[in-house]
């Protein structure tokens, strides 16, 4: 088995920080959301990666690497144009053959077994198995009606939904799949829709089955379900603190604390974690935070928050709360008179001032 994983995109829901990184690359727990996907899939045996790229595909290139890390081989894959899940599967033909493979939506977070998936795949032995979870919007995905654990109709976007099963962004296929999606024509929003696809699979009486999440799945295409996936994957923090702390500062619950990392008369309440190489004084770290490497945060307090690296918060007049803060970024707090702000913002930027 193969395994294919889909990193083009724009990430359009996540600027402005998507005009300067990779969707994939935003950091969940101070690690790039696509490596979450690639330990999943690696640690289920499979060690043959394709990796679908577009214009972000150096720098997604530069943060994998060749995969040797994992112990598992990559080969990137341009795609000519974001034109639907089922014309990056036809972009990868030539890399998948005639193997089965694993299709996993790099920006995508599931808490869900895939090794378990493909022994499922393996065992039974269908033309296709989707991953589904319950969710109250269904109309915002590709929905499947289901009998008896077989699917037997999906619709994607639906206005009016027969169920509220939304497909997860992990698929398992065998080579049938490619005739389907040779069949395929564009939707009404000129994608070429793997929803289509399966359904061509189950229009020809293959076999197509269903997996139901067992833990929790995140699309971390927005701020709020990024910060989202951020509090849950810090739940499971193991602590572990490899800076240090002086006798003024106080560090609770699941905290972890990088190499070179200085903590001085400050609060860290966990789950949190800290990046190498960071400063932090006089300030108070709380609940389902993540700070990458070499930032510094001076008598500034911060909680449910994404800080990237090489960032500097100082003096912060208020409490900073459900922020997404981007690499190399500053905010600090001018004091004196006359009293004014000075705001250097990129396309779609959004601020709220108390």
């Amino acid at each position: 088995m193969k395994a294919l994983i889909l990193a083009g995109g724009t990430g359009s829901r996540l600027r402005p920080i998507t005009y300067s990184m990779a969707k994939q690359l935003v950091p969940v727990a101070n690690k790039p959301v696509i490596e979450y996907g690639i330990e999943a899939i690696a640690n289920a045996g499979v060690t043959d990666f394709g990796i679908i790229v577009g214009d972000t595909g150096a720098a997604v290139e530069a943060a994998v690497g060749d995969g040797s890390r994992w112990g598992i081989k990559i080969t990137y894959i341009p795609q000519s144009a974001p034109l639907g899940l089922a014309h990056a599967v036809s972009t990868a033909k030539e890399f998948l053959g005639e193997d089965d493979f694993v299709m996993y939506l790099g920006d995508n977070l599931i808490k869900s077994s895939v090794a378990t998936l493909v022994k499922e795949f393996e065992q039974h032995r269908p033309a296709a198995t989707i991953l589904l979870t319950p969710v109250p919007n269904p109309s915002d995905f590709g929905v499947a009606e289901l009998e008896q654990n077989r699917v037997v109709r999906l619709q994607e976007k639906p206005k009016e939904p027969k169920s509220n099963l939304a497909l997860v962004g992990v698929y398992l296929f065998d080579k049938r799949i490619h005739d389907s999606i040779s069949a395929l024509k564009p939707s009404a929003r000129g994608e070429y829709e793997i929803t289509d696809a399966i359904q061509g699979l189950i229009d020809r009486s293959l076999e197509v089955r269903s997996h139901i999440v067992e833990g929790w799945w995140k699309d971390t295409g927005t701020v709020e379900a990024m910060l989202e996936a951020n509090r849950l994957i810090l739940e499971d923090l193991a602590p572990i603190n490899e800076g240090e702390s002086d006798g003024h500062s106080k560090i609770e619950g699941r905290v972890r604390i990088g190499k070179g990392s200085v903590v001085q008369n400050s609060v860290i309440r966990g789950p949190a974690v800290i990046g190498a190489n960071c400063r932090i004084v006089d300030s108070f770290i709380g609940p389902f935070t993540a700070i990458a490497d070499n930032t510094q945060i001076l008598a500034t307090e911060i909680e449910n928050s994404i800080v990237m690296g090489d960032c500097e918060l100082v003096d912060a007049p208020s409490r900073l709360a459900n922020c997404l803060i981007g690499r190399g970024a500053t905010i600090k707090h001018q004091k004196g008179t006359p009293k004014s702000m000075q705001l250097v913002l990129g396309d779609s930027s959004s601020v709220v001032l108390p």
